[in-house]
């Protein structure tokens, strides 16, 4: 079965600038896929040249094995929700949501039983004779899902859909998207800079850098087996020590990353056996704390450690300490092989 989508050694040069360089990497029919990056790493170019809003220098693009890259946006079999919602704000909700089949000059009863039925599937019925104006941030949201379903495209492209909501609404939309996309069973693509959205949401992502793709894999390969340093900073909070310092701190000379939650601290009191330090600072975080302790040397290791995982009574400013971990938690970095 070929791939919903495949990129072919896709290149996106502005200039001198390689927005995208030399990209390879297929999504399936029916994932939901992330690409997650800083700003500037070519995620959303990537998203642009699917859409056909912007072509590849380079390189090829296929939709479903056919090669789509020089194809104009309406050729496509793909449709886009955007950040700022993009509705028209003269129209009602229902016209909004029926605009597409009002192009394809579908006759308006049809369209708008259509545009019912996909309000009814993000939760809106009987919100059709509002405006925009008159809906939240998150109505305004499932509005915009809602009018790029209804065509019922073979891709779905997401560019930062949830990026101007507030957090709590955030994580609430985060777990209706998904089932969303579970429902109608089609290709969800979706970009963002939120390294959590990508890890709870996605079936796999693409971790991007710098106009290249630096990992691919499912959020939990991603998180627990990342590749390099790049990843193991960028996708959640990790210990990334260089072949010097953890020689000195693990006694295995290679480039390492070691998570925060994989660490347990406690007081010398509870006689455990580790790397000793003292406690520099501590950030209260409600459902976890987070330690940094001075393990000596010029350039002192910084390391944080969840809550849970102190052993004995808290822990203050100055407190000696030691630090102790499963020799699983150690991951190699760059391909080395523990």
């Amino acid at each position: 079965m070929d791939p919903e989508v495949r990129f072919d050694r896709v290149s996106c040069h502005f200039g001198n600038v390689k927005a995208v360089d030399d990209v390879s990497f297929e999504i399936a029919e029916g994932e939901f896929f992330a690409m997650l990056g800083p700003s500037g790493s070519g995620k959303t170019t990537c998203l642009r040249m699917i859409a056909g809003f912007q072509y590849p220098t380079q390189g090829k693009i296929f939709i479903h094995g056919e090669d789509d890259s020089n194809l104009p946006p309406f050729e496509r079999n793909v449709n886009t929700v955007f950040q700022d919602y993009a509705l028209f704000p003269h129209m009602s909700v229902l016209d909004n949501v029926s605009y597409g089949l009002m192009v394809k000059k579908v006759d308006k009863r049809e369209r708008h039983m259509k545009a019912e039925e996909m309000l009814e599937l993000v939760k809106l019925s009987g919100y059709g004779n509002r405006r925009p104006s008159e809906l939240s941030g998150g109505q305004r949201q499932r509005v915009a899902l809602a009018r790029a379903l209804i065509n019922r495209p073979r891709v779905l492209l997401l560019d930062e859909p949830l990026g101007a909501l507030d957090q709590k609404l955030r994580e609430q939309m985060q777990v209706e998207l998904k089932a969303l996309q579970r429902q109608v069973g089609i290709t969800f693509i979706f970009v963002t800079h939120d390294q959590q959205e990508a890890l709870s949401m996605s079936d796999r992502m693409a971790v991007f850098n710098e106009g290249r793709v630096e990992q691919i894999g499912s959020p939990r390969e991603i998180y627990d087996r990342p590749g390099n340093a790049f990843v193991a900073e960028f996708v959640g909070t990790s210990n990334v020590l260089d072949a010097v310092e953890a020689q000195r701190i693990t006694g295995i000379a290679r480039p390492l990353s070691l998570r925060p939650e994989k660490i347990t601290i406690a007081g010398p009191s509870q006689g455990k056996d580790g790397l000793s330090g003292v406690v520099a600072d501590v950030h209260y975080m409600g459902a976890h704390t987070r330690y940094i302790v001075d393990v000596g040397d010029d350039a002192p290791i910084r390391i944080a450690v969840q809550r849970q995982n102190v052993v004995g009574d808290d822990l203050k400013v100055g407190s000696s300490v030691a630090l102790s971990w499963d020799d699983d938690a150690v991951r190699p970095l760059d391909g080395a092989e523990q």
